[in-house]
């Protein structure tokens, strides 16, 4: 899963567009927390189960039970065996961390079962931060960090690769850590600190894959390398026996030299290791590769792919694990095999023979709907390269896929384990006044949802007809709710309409051309008479506005739109639209039912599409501007004029929910900043004063998209993240 907006970076960096706003009057309001103690809040998943790319699965040796699991944007996880769920480990980090959500690897330790360690780092690109090391003693319930000096790559090519970190088995202060551009690290004080090995032989390549994997086969260390230049005899495997000089390993397979080795594990009883290659670092873009194993000690390769690529069936391979009970039971995965449709194979026999187990595989998947992608049966999975086998159950086979994790028990029913692992990336969400569902959502990767329950996956699945892979526009009529439309990548048109609440769909009768190359944001008027849909191709290209009349049949060109401006309707005039130009800071606005739009307030921030407008509820011109760190701003003449709120400092995303008794405007939520730290607030009093409703242990990293509070249940609040799914908060 890819979400690399610019407003996933670091971004509390400067205010210089507050210059350009003196003339602008400003609110006055009270400080923050001056009156109102912060209540108490309990943060829950609205569930959807999974959604994103599991890349790594671990159990540890020598607990039963106990397993951890890591994402490439969404954390890392800790299995309850008993509850059947996992934990999430790493919710704490918050807005300045956002980097540190993409887990790059993990490691235990096999002589100290409570000692866990986490390498962080989302994107190793010059906009990114540095990763870090987390290190806990009580399996990730409380942590010391140490930040690292280069930067990790847990959402980039090659994130299904390792693990990349490892406790030295002769020694249980020592660490190794494998980065993509910085060679071997190593620390000699349990992750505190670390030093580059400067013995290892491998010449770090910017645009490279660096150490692929670290794993131990007795006492000796083995390291993977993904930077050799494909020539005959290029070394890729290197290893060290004392910790001090590493050398590459002997008579490397023909062939593997021009491949990369994906993963590696060590099969004690029979010394053999057992290494997947392809010809790309996957996820995507693999089209060959091979199994190998060697002899260690011997230093003999025997090569004993299940099935060599070729012809249509191109793939790579990605996950490896071994039996740890039964000698010479090993399970491999294959990758990016689209046309006969990856699966893993078994062997019992050290290779000489293997069964794919997709074949004889029975599908439950009822408890996420989604993985049905509609009518269909859903599929064995792809991006396969986390697979883990139970040390202590040898029918306990569990593997990570671009949307879920699927475990079984005996290697014929599978259904996902993903229960607690929450990883969606979510864009849209809505909460309608009233109906079935008190929530709609949007996310890249799974579409739109229908939550007719928050606490199970919806039963509907993706909504279907057509089936978006990413949303990007989802809007209800304010005085008609059962009319809903939404927009995105779709399999059969990328807009669509609802006329109960969101629960069936129907694509347009029509579409403007530039839809096909990119959907963007919607709105709908109060009645839900008139859409207007705006367009904003990937590469940040805008395109003109259109507009219908009737549903999506027609469509005509609003030339006086701002480009790639999102659309705002207001909630109780159904003549009125309203557009915030971020190329230029002014309000634009329509009176004519969207035909026409004319410029009002201007002198506003500009410089940054993720800048936000939003209209209050029930009411007409009542309209909420979010500018990050240039801060917030309000128009009660439908953007003729606009006041700074001095409330806050920043305001990233702002949204409303039911009034509090006796309040005579609703409940205003928002991701912002009052004081030093970025945390969700809420205010009861029209923003005169905010109470911080998150805590330290719930932050979620980057929270900036979208924020509503529910319009039927004071105090409920539900936050879109970037990897964490949709979290949904209640005073208690």
């Amino acid at each position: 899963m890819v979400a690399s907006s610019l407003s996933r970076r670091a971004v509390l960096a400067g205010t210089a567009a507050a210059a350009a706003l003196t003339a602008i009057p400003v609110v006055q309001g009270r400080a923050y927390g001056a009156e109102a103690a912060a209540p108490t809040y309990r943060w829950r998943n609205a569930v959807i189960g999974g959604t994103g790319f599991v890349t790594g699965v671990l159990f540890h040796p020598c607990v039963r039970g106990l397993a951890y699991a890591r994402t490439d944007i969404g954390g890392a996880y800790r299995w309850d065996d008993r509850a059947a769920r996992w934990t999430p480990l790493t919710d704490h980090l918050g807005w300045d961390d956002w980097n540190l959500l993409g887990v790059e690897a993990i490691a235990v330790d096999p002589a100290h079962p409570d000692r866990l360690y986490l390498a962080l780092g989302t994107y190793a690109q010059s906009w990114a931060g540095n990763g870090a090391v987390l290190r806990s003693e009580d399996r990730g319930v409380t942590w010391s960090r140490t930040d690292l000096g280069v930067k990790l790559g847990a959402n980039e090519d090659g994130r299904g690769m390792g693990e990349r970190l490892l406790v030295d088995p002769r020694d249980s202060d020592t660490l190794w850590l494998g980065t993509r551009h910085d060679g071997l690290l190593r620390s000699t004080d349990r992750g505190a600190t670390w030093a580059a090995v400067t013995g290892f032989p491998g010449t770090p390549s910017p645009s490279g894959q660096g150490v692929t994997f670290l794993v131990a086969a007795g006492r000796a260390l083995y390291a993977g390398w993904g930077d050799s230049d494909g020539t005959s005899g290029t070394a890729n495997l290197y290893r060290t026996a004392d910790g001090t000089t590493w050398e590459a390993v002997p008579a490397q397979p023909s062939g593997a030299s021009a491949k990369v080795p994906i993963r590696a594990a060590y099969d004690c009883h029979t010394r053999e290791l057992y290494v997947t290659y392809a010809n790309a670092p996957g996820p995507n873009g693999q089209s060959d590769g091979s199994v190998h194993k060697l002899a260690v000690g011997k230093d003999t390769w025997t090569d004993v792919t299940p099935v060599q690529p070729g012809g249509s069936d191109t793939f790579g391979y990605g996950g490896v694990a071994v039996d740890a009970r039964r000698p010479g039971t090993v399970v491999v995965s294959t990758n990016n095999r689209w046309a006969a449709i990856d699966t893993l194979f078994r062997t019992t026999d050290g290779g000489r023979t293997w069964t794919s187990l997709k074949d004889s595989a029975v599908f439950d998947v009822s408890e996420t709907p989604f993985l049905k992608w509609g009518a269909d049966a859903p599929k064995f999975g792809w991006w396969i390269q986390a697979v883990a086998v139970d040390p202590y159950d040898s029918k306990h086979v569990v593997y990570g896929t671009g949307a879920t994790l699927y475990g079984t028990r005996d290697l014929k029913h599978w259904a996902p384990q993903i229960r607690g692992l929450e990883e969606a990336s979510v864009v849209q969400l809505v909460s309608p006044p009233a109906g079935e569902a008190h929530l709609l959502s949007g996310s890249r990767d799974i579409g739109v949802m229908y939550h007719e329950r928050l606490t199970a996956s919806p039963s509907r699945g993706m909504a279907a007809n057509p089936v978006f892979g990413s949303a990007t526009g989802l809007a209800q009529a304010a005085g008609r709710p059962e009319y809903v439309v939404r927009t995105g990548w779709g399999d059969n048109g990328n807009g669509a309409g609802s006329n109960d609440g969101g629960r069936t769909w129907a694509p347009f009768a029509a579409q403007p051309t530039i839809a096909h190359d990119a959907p963007g944001p919607i709105a709908t008027n109060a009645d839900g008479s008139v859409l207007l849909w705006s367009f904003v191709h990937w590469d940040g290209t805008k395109y003109a506005a259109h507009r219908s009349a009737d549903n999506g049949a027609t469509w005509s060109e609003v030339s006086s739109f701002p480009k790639g401006a999102t659309p705002v309707a207001d909630p109780a005039d159904p003549t009125l639209f309203y557009a915030y130009d971020s190329d230029t800071g002014t309000l634009s606005a329509s009176t004519d039912s969207g035909l026409t739009f004319t410029r009002r307030a201007g002198g506003l921030p500009s410089g940054d599409s993720q800048f936000k407008l939003v209209a209050a509820p029930g009411r007409s011109g009542d309209l909420w501007l979010s500018t990050k760190w240039n801060g917030l701003f309000r128009s009660t003449d439908g953007g003729a004029s606009f006041s700074k709120v001095d409330s806050c400092w920043a305001s990233y995303t702002l949204g409303f929910g039911k009034a509090a008794d006796g309040a005579d405007y609703p409940a205003i939520y928002q991701v912002g900043s009052t004081e030093a730290i970025t945390a969700v607030y809420r205010s009861d009093d029209g923003a005169r004063t905010w109470v911080r409703i998150n805590d330290d242990q719930h932050q979620w990293g980057w929270t900036g998209e979208i924020i509503v509070g529910d319009p039927r249940v004071y105090g409920r609040v539900y936050l879109a993240t970037n990897g964490r799914g949709i979290q949904y908060g209640e005073q208690v």
